[in-house]
């Protein structure tokens, strides 16, 4: 475990110095939003395009790995459901926790560290539950506390919820990134190398930016918010493993790649959908934060196993 955890703590560092440029306010919240929206926006969508672009949606779909993470992420999803329900708290909310359980930061996180950890090929699997996550479960949220504040399900919600998917930055260039490859173009030199350029600032901007916005978290309600960061740090890849080994069992290095990415903590982007609906921000922020520091221990020991698979 000590050569990964020591290959890990790069990528932990300089969400460290993030946190520490957030903290000292060297970093102010406003700046932090830029980069965030520019790495969001253009670094990591020039990234994802570049490498959707060069791989064939043939030969990188797999529907046994989409459905394994999913039977995983149901699993999860099911069980942080049934603990708010048993604690009486509302759809709003229990959607939100749910959420926490199994999003992880595949974007900002995940991308970066496990395809330099894991190598390039990484990128297709990884792809692939980002899609799971984006369509499934970013649709399901929206449509659990929208729903439950209208008491129906109407033609309005679904038009939020494909506009937001349509809107998305990560979706548009998986996408477009596949469909250039489909037309078998060959990206240009000079092209590539745009891409190649501004998809490097991907990696150091997408961590700095994580630890930048986790220095204005808040540790309000330690214990849910301790609950929530078991479930995504070790019952999901748990159920995630389970799924992927046995019951829908594929290709040794996809199904390590797969429990990698569900090891992460807490994604950033629930925090944003519990802040704009106004249901239990204080609780993600607490999620994300106290994730995000276990994380450093609990993802290398994951990655050290997964390799020996």
């Amino acid at each position: 475990m000590l050569p990964i955890f020591l290959k890990t703590l790069p990528f932990f560092a300089i969400i460290g110095l993030g946190y520490w440029a957030g903290r000292t306010r060297f970093f102010s919240a406003e700046a932090t939003a830029y980069l965030t929206k520019f790495v969001f926006y253009f670094a990591l969508s020039a990234m994802l395009f570049r490498f959707a672009a060069n791989l064939s949606l043939s030969e990188v779909l797999n529907w046994r790995l989409m459905g394994g993470y999913l039977w995983g992420c149901a699993v999860v999803y099911g069980i942080a459901t049934i603990v708010a329900y048993l604690r009486k708290q509302d759809i709003a909310t229990t959607a939100v926790e749910a959420q926490c359980a199994v999003i992880g930061n595949t974007g900002f996180l995940g991308v970066p560290m496990l395809t330099l950890l894991m190598g390039p090929a990484a990128i297709g699997p990884v792809m692939q539950l980002l899609a799971v996550d984006l369509i499934v479960f970013s649709s399901l949220i929206v449509i659990l506390i929208t729903g439950s504040r209208d008491g129906r399900m109407s033609l309005g919600i679904l038009r939020t919820v494909a506009g937001g998917l349509i809107r998305n930055p990560m979706i548009v260039a998986i996408s477009l990134g596949f469909i250039w490859s489909a037309l078998e173009i060959p990206i240009p030199a000079p092209m590539n190398e745009f891409l190649a350029i501004l998809g490097g600032a991907a990696t150091p901007g997408a961590l700095f930016a994580i630890g930048a916005s986790l220095a204005t978290k808040s540790a309000e309600r330690v214990s849910v918010a301790m609950w929530l960061s078991f479930c995504k740090l070790v019952l999901h890849p748990i159920a995630v493993a389970v799924a992927v080994l046995w019951l829908f069992p594929i290709d040794p290095y996809s199904a390590a790649v797969v429990i990698a990415a569900s090891s992460l903590p807490v994604a950033g982007n629930v925090y944003m959908l519990a802040q704009h609906y106004g249901v239990a921000p204080h609780r993600v922020s607490a999620a994300i934060l106290f994730s995000t520091a276990f994380s450093i221990g609990t993802v290398s020991a994951v990655i050290a196993w997964v390799m020996q698979l």
